[in-house]
């Protein structure tokens, strides 16, 4: 139930992120639509948030989170102070790589942005080089997520999850109000201004994490760059975990840029569309999950609690599968009618909702598996091996840029999305294959009861959607407040089915909710 309490802080703030994500996105396809300004802007910003995914959500976190925890919780050590010195001499050395890497990345934006696009299909010069001017504009926000990425990584070693998880509600506020309040008749405009308010949203992500750290009592000072033992060591985990943690983003690159190049402008817009509506469960559950069972496995592998951590993964496990099946179950089924209420109108057109929906069912399929990554890396992370996940990522990479170069002549915009699902599927198999083989995990008898019966529930759901969503669809074309409520009515039957059924199959007991009333009443 402390895994629940801790999901439940992290994913309501992650559930509000992307809430607010999905406003962002709405306002954004209103003004742009899908064109070439709207795949400009996203080629843009797929740079930043594959660092986020690697640095904030991944890879530094791997590495940094266990190593820090280690020194805090060192019986002969002097806790916190050993840990935050440790951090100092982290920062001492990332701190210049990221200004250098800032620079080198601002000169060398035209290949750059080359690589992320593919050149773009059908452009002309003056068209890539506001490409670039736009990357430009997003570059420096690299820099201040990979500061923000060690301050949360204090932050949740402390327990103090909901501070970092609060972060990416700035970078949402600030390009909605970019969107509402510099928008312009001409797309190329407003998604010149979206650029520049991305690297506005990052240094105030970074002045909420400073801010929190001084409220928490962390302080940290800046010193002279430190080449020791632990600083080296920190680096050889990160590497190989950037890798390995952002297998899924560097898919995504590697799709969009092979889109950008073959497909139709727009496809760009279809796919990144799709996948933010893939990204608000994912956010919900994967993020937060694999958030909170980083610091928790690690101190209890440090205190030699080997079968507590074995629990917690199972628990896990079971949590990603209860709140993960229906999820993707619904959007796949209902992705019309979902795409429609948050998309289509202004300049997002019929066409471009139907596209949307079907890269969103080509996505959703691996929805399960995107998540279950979230899950069972922290198992490889905990024990301070990053090396493993990084070969598995690496073959994933390979299947996922085969299945590219398969699937996206015959599918278009839905080959990119059914290639990543198919890739990080098989990342899963061999993450869960690899952690059973050592013994570090073990499905438990009540994981293997539950999760059958959660997947019947899952399909019970589908198929009442399925017959169900024609009733929604007269409501989804019109004003803000019906779409909404259409939305809400949509959502609420489906859980409202899926409930009954994990009831009907014995997915959820009575035991269960005697358990959870008796934490409510404490």
């Amino acid at each position: 139930m402390n895994l629940v309490k801790a999901l439940a802080s992290v994913g309501g703030l992650t559930l509000a992120s992307r809430v607010l994500g999905l406003a962002r996105d709405s306002l954004f396809a209103r003004f742009v639509g899908a064109g070439f300004a709207s795949d400009a802007f996203l080629i843009a910003f797929r740079l930043p948030n594959m660092f986020r995914a690697l640095f904030a959500e991944g890879a530094f976190s791997a590495a940094f989170i266990p190593m820090f925890n280690k020194k805090v919780a060192d019986p002969d050590g002097p806790g916190l102070p050993a840990g935050l010195t440790f951090a100092e001499q982290a920062l001492s050395v990332l701190l210049p790589v990221l200004l250098a890497m800032t620079v080198l990345l601002e000169v060398f934006a035209w290949p750059v942005t080359w690589v992320l696009s593919g050149s773009f299909n059908d452009v002309s010069a003056e068209q890539f080089a506001f490409a670039v001017t736009l990357s430009r504009y997003t570059i420096p926000y690299l820099a201040f997520i990979s500061l923000v990425s060690l301050l949360g990584g204090i932050l949740n070693s402390l327990d103090k999850f909901w501070v970092n998880a609060a972060a990416p509600i700035l970078l949402n506020l600030t390009l909605i109000i970019a969107l509402l309040g510099f928008h312009d008749a001409d797309a190329l405009v407003t998604a010149r201004n979206q650029a520049i308010g991305v690297s506005i949203a990052g240094l105030a992500q970074f002045l909420w994490l400073v801010w929190a750290c001084r409220a928490n009592g962390v302080s940290m000072r800046l010193r002279m760059p430190v080449w020791n033992a632990d600083v080296k060591r920190l680096l050889l985990l990160t590497l190989p975990a950037a890798a390995g943690a952002g297998a899924t983003q560097i898919n995504l690159v590697v799709s969009t840029a092979l889109a950008a190049s073959l497909l139709e402008h727009g496809s760009v817009t279809y796919i990144y569309m799709a996948d933010r509506l893939n990204q608000l469960p994912l956010g919900l559950i994967g993020i937060g999950l694999g958030t909170v069972l980083l610091p928790t496995i690690s101190r209890q592998l440090g205190a030699g609690e080997h079968a507590a951590a074995m629990q917690t993964q199972n628990r896990g496990l079971e949590l990603a599968l209860l709140l993960t099946l229906p999820a993707a179950a619904a959007l796949i089924v209902c992705g019309e009618p979902i795409a429609a209420a948050l998309f289509g109108y202004g300049k997002f057109d019929a066409g471009d909702v139907a596209r949307t929906a079907q890269a969103l069912a080509a996505f959703s399929i691996g929805l399960p598996s995107y998540i279950l990554v979230k899950v069972l890396t922290p198992g490889f992370y905990a024990r301070q091996d990053t090396r493993t996940p990084v070969r598995f990522a690496m073959i994933s990479m390979g299947i996922n840029l085969l299945g590219n170069l398969a699937l996206i002549v015959p599918l278009q915009h839905m080959g990119p999305p059914l290639a990543t699902a198919i890739a990080s599927t098989v990342n899963v198999a061999m993450l869960y294959v690899t952690l059973v083989r050592r013994g570090h995990f073990e499905v438990d008898a009540r994981l293997r009861r539950r999760a059958p019966r959660l997947l019947l529930a899952a399909v019970l759901m589908a198929a009442a959607l399925w017959y169900g969503q024609d009733l929604m669809a007269p409501y989804v074309q019109g004003t803000w407040l019906v779409r909404g409520l259409a939305l809400a009515a949509l959502v609420s039957a489906g859980c409202l089915v899926y409930g009954l059924a994990t009831i009907a199959t014995g997915a959820f007991t009575r035991d269960d909710l005697q358990l959870l009333r008796r934490r409510r009443a404490k």
